[in-house]
């Protein structure tokens, strides 16, 4: 009879085998194919390992306050310090009772109706609730309405949802509110529903109440949902105000965003929230998803959800930041003067938000891959921003610029990149001479 081999001799996967299993490649999901976030793409990459190679970069491609001085109210740190203490277990699914119930009454001071704790859920941040509420409502090939230029990380959830993302386009000509006609020209029976974000990033444009009531009729007549993103309600200037669109959407499903991380210089507090309001009685299957994935990822971090309370009800410290004289204010005017001042370059003045969306003139500028025009910058001025396609706009003739720095870096940047574009005229002249 043959003997056994001992537990040494079997056949075991040499070190380095050659069979396929080993060497196949391990790929990326196919549902990220169509997904892109170039505020922290590949420029920013190169951005990082110039850091580390000694250089200093100044960094205009993303919102994050505390990174340029603007901290958090103390009364809100305090609050979450006082309640560590009661935050190491979960919590509610939908959030805890205080928080919740402040938003109910920041719903009620937007003229929002109908709201009750069970409307709202509380996430950490309002990216997550927003990949929340795209994977709660697509199959595949339904299509989202969402404005160009747009906030990525939205047409990156429709993606990655399953769902088409199709852009309606922002009229720069008109301050760049949305092109109701084209708006209507790209709903098809795949549309399920409409994104307004309102303050707009990445152009500050500010929605006024009697093209919100037109955006609303559209939704009611074709059946939408309204997505609106209004993250910035508060980040307002020259005494504009806000409306919800919510408040004018009684009997049209609507889906508000909102949170700490701009109007109250939170961002890595991971503290925002979802309400869902007017007609609901036809989304209870919806509305039943969402509490599924609101409980399959337990709750949201529960220090940053004490911070909504005392953030909603305290002092609201933005409102110092906006006046005239106050530093938002002041960086945001100095910041249109000196990027209008270059040759070639137009910009709408922002009415809220911390962004500006400045044009190229084609003409001077002729740029055909504006990614590369924005990594050219980088190499050689030590500037960082985000490039116009990188918020889904379809031409390489824009880009984003954070105004967030302090005025003495905001000259310098501007500075540079006043330099660089001159070269590149200077360039482009010539290429166009011989």
């Amino acid at each position: 009879m043959p003997t056994a081999k001992p537990a040494t001799e079997l056949s075991l996967p040499a070190p380095h085998s050659t069979s396929p299993l080993v060497q196949a490649p391990i790929r990326k999901s196919g549902k990220l194919a169509n997904v892109c976030y170039d505020i922290r793409g590949p420029v920013l990459a190169r951005a990082r390992q110039m850091e580390d190679e000694g250089h200093k970069i100044i960094k205009l491609n993303i919102g994050n306050l505390a990174s340029f001085g603007f901290d958090a109210p103390d009364e809100i740190q305090q609050d979450m310090i006082r309640n560590l203490p009661n935050s190491a277990g979960y919590s509610d699914s939908k959030g805890i009772f205080p928080a919740r119930k402040a938003v109910m009454h920041y719903c009620q001071q937007k003229k929002i109706r109908g709201v009750t704790l069970e409307d709202i859920y509380v996430g950490n941040g309002v990216s997550e609730l927003i990949v929340m509420a795209m994977n709660a409502l697509l199959d595949p090939g339904e299509e989202v309405l969402l404005p160009a230029p747009d906030y990525p990380l939205w047409t990156a959830a429709v993606s990655l949802s399953g769902g088409t993302p199709r852009h309606y386009l922002c009229d720069e000509n008109n301050g760049w509110l949305p092109d109701l006609d084209d708006i209507r020209a790209k709903i098809s029976p795949s549309t399920r529903a409409i994104v307004i974000i309102n303050p707009n990033n990445p152009t500050g444009a500010l929605y006024p109440p009697e093209l919100l009531r037109e955006l609303v009729a559209i939704a009611r007549e074709h059946g939408l949902i309204i997505y609106a993103d209004e993250v910035y309600d508060k980040v307002l200037y020259d005494g504009e105000t806000h409306t919800s669109i919510a408040s004018l959407s009684e009997d049209v499903l609507t889906i508000t965003f909102n949170g700490l991380s701009k109007n109250y210089r939170c961002c890595g507090y991971r503290a925002g929230w979802m309400i869902v309001s007017g007609d609901k009685r036809r989304a209870r299957d919806y509305i039943e998803g969402l509490d599924m994935l609101a409980s399959m990822r337990l709750c949201a971090n529960v220090p940053g959800q004490y911070a909504i309370q005392t953030a909603l009800g305290g002092y609201q410290s933005i409102d110092d930041l906006i006046a005239p004289g106050g530093r938002m204010r002041r960086q945001r005017d100095l910041a249109y003067e000196l990027i209008t001042a270059i040759p070639g370059v137009t910009c709408v003045k922002p009415k809220a938000t911390l962004y500006m969306f400045p044009r190229l003139d084609p003409k001077i500028y002729p740029i055909a891959d504006d990614q590369e025009f924005i990594a050219e910058l980088l190499e050689a001025e030590r500037v960082l921003l985000v490039q116009g396609t990188g918020f889904n706009w379809p031409q390489p003739d824009h880009f984003r610029l954070v105004f967030l720095p302090h005025e003495d870096d905001l000259r310098e940047a501007v500075g540079r990149l006043a330099r660089f574009l001159e070269g590149y005229r200077k360039r482009a002249a010539g290429a166009a001479a011989s």
